[in-house]
């Protein structure tokens, strides 16, 4: 049985069964705190930032030990009827028993995020490749390097690394080269950031959620810092002459503020901004009424039954909160727009000839694509859409008001 015939026998039912395993120090711990657990709240965060575990525990009656600091805790979740989902291992780092009543709480973290990501270090790294230090760093903690093909060969003429910790680095990298890192299961993964695809390029199938699955939403929309382009300057070493490289469109193009040694450097940090922006121009948060453990970090989301422009582009998730006690299970997801490929360099010569719309299918996660007008200079939207109707739609509407514009 999957989730989706899951999820439909629950809700005909009305009967909610959630299920958990807990396992502290190897021991498995489930019968003992079953009918005392008060809350387990799971963040499962992106990047590298550490998920987390909270949970409350009665201990009205006093048969329950406090667990030391430094033990291990692994958790799988789910429902009664279907295997349990693994979340990983986590490792206590905070206790406290209060009261009256007495209650006993216990925080964990992701075990894999190590001291040693987060020692201060000296180091220069020259004429290498992402893959090159991404392989090192996971050496060093003994972690399972995976990153993604297109960002493996990704060139890294020089960085230097002073005073600064490997978890810092990595970050900074990302943020340049638009990719994420993440540390799970003893693996430090680094992927394209918005792709909706893993670190071994696999496509994530989108999930299909509907406003009756939900019990609450919220949707934002801004303009702030809702720049058409990004525009990204290197400097030959050889001639001293400096260049000009863009993402998305030369109009109205956020300037970035440092200068890059080489084309690639620049135009890899313009595309990476790009994405930010544009994976920043909204976003929707919804809490499930039965919650979902299939779900993690990059998972597409498309929605139905919302309001039209919440429904017309396809979201990707970013954070998931599991809330679960012994009564019921609910989980929150934070997403943000799920964005279209923008070209290296747009030239805008003569204008352009034309305007593409990327959509995907609801059932293979495959991206698609539709052009109003011709190739040649072609506007790229920034919105993955949901359907080939919607995503031709927004192409045809966006290049009328081209042409229209261009006439004037």
């Amino acid at each position: 049985m999957s989730y989706d015939e899951l999820l439909q026998k629950l809700s005909q039912r009305r009967q909610r069964m959630p299920a958990y395993r807990l396992t502290l120090g190897g021991n498995d711990i489930t019968a003992r705190v079953q009918g005392k657990l008060m809350s387990l709240t799971l963040t499962d965060n992106r990047g590298l930032e550490a998920d987390q575990i909270d949970i409350t525990l009665d201990d009205s009656k006093g048969d329950l030990d406090i667990p030391s600091k430094g033990v291990s805790l692994q958790l799988a979740i789910g429902w009664e009827g279907m295997a349990l989902v693994e979340k990983g291992s986590f490792t206590v780092d905070e206790v406290s028993h209060i009261g009256a009543p007495d209650q006993i709480t216990i925080r964990a973290r992701s075990a894999n995020l190590s001291a040693g990501l987060r020692t201060k270090r000296d180091k220069s790294w020259h004429k290498t490749t992402l893959g090159k230090i991404v392989e090192t760093i996971a050496a060093r903690e003994g972690l399972i390097p995976a990153i993604s093909a297109a960002l493996k060969t990704r060139a890294v003429a020089h960085i230097d690394q002073t005073g600064e910790s490997d978890l810092n680095l990595l970050t900074r990298l990302c943020k340049e080269h638009g990719a994420i890192a993440s540390v799970k299961a003893g693996r430090l993964l680094v992927f394209e950031a918005g792709k909706a695809s893993t670190a071994s390029g696999e496509i994530i199938l989108p999930v299909v959620i509907t406003r009756a699955d939900g019990d609450s939403h919220e949707y934002s929309s801004s303009d702030r810092d809702a720049y058409s382009g990004v525009k990204a300057q290197w400097v030959d070493a050889r001639t001293g002459k400096r260049h000009d490289v863009y993402a998305g469109d030369e109009e109205d193009a956020k300037l970035l503020r440092h200068t890059y040694a080489n084309e690639a450097d620049a135009l890899s940090a313009a595309q990476a901004e790009m994405s930010r922006i544009q994976r920043a121009t909204a976003a929707f948060n919804l809490t499930l009424a039965i919650g979902r453990p299939d779900l993690y970090p990059e998972t597409p989301v498309i929605v139905v039954g919302f309001k039209p422009d919440i429904d017309a582009g396809a979201w990707i998730a970013t954070k998931l909160v599991h809330t679960m006690g012994d009564s019921g299970y609910t989980t929150r997801l934070e997403c943000e727009v799920l964005g279209a490929e923008l070209e290296a360099v747009n030239k805008k010569t003569g204008g352009y000839t034309g305007v593409r719309a990327k959509w995907i299918n609801k059932k293979t996660g495959k991206r698609s694509s539709v052009l109003a007008g011709k190739e040649g200079n072609v506007k790229q939207l920034t919105h993955v859409y949901v359907s080939e109707k919607g995503a031709k739609a927004a192409a045809q509407r966006e290049w009328a008001k081209y042409q229209s514009s261009f006439e004037k």
